[in-house]
């Protein structure tokens, strides 16, 4: 079984405080269901149709563990705290071997 990658790249916030308040649950809830954060912050370059809001990218043991983490309670929990505060295009893809 292949590693996998969860990427979140936000293309919208509307709301900073409630962005923090999701990060605060998000980041454990990821971490508990064996994700392991490789990068996350604003890029440092661009191209084409590329956002310059935040992104991360985080690690995990296979394209079942993310999508299992993404359906946790507690990653739920934190996307309820989102709400609409932000909008994201969140892919997950499987590592090559």
């Amino acid at each position: 079984m292949s590693k996998a990658y969860w990427i979140n790249m936000f293309t919208a916030i509307h709301d900073e405080q409630r962005l923090a308040s999701y990060a605060r649950l998000a980041g454990p809830a990821m971490e508990a269901a064996g994700g392991r954060f490789l990068a996350r912050g604003v890029p440092g370059a661009a191209f084409e149709h590329g956002s310059t809001l935040r992104t991360s990218l985080i690690e995990y043991p296979s394209v079942e563990a993310a999508v299992a983490a993404y359906e946790s309670p507690a990653y739920q929990e934190a996307l309820a705290v989102l709400g609409d505060a932000a909008e994201r295009d969140i892919r997950i893809i499987e590592a090559l071997d």
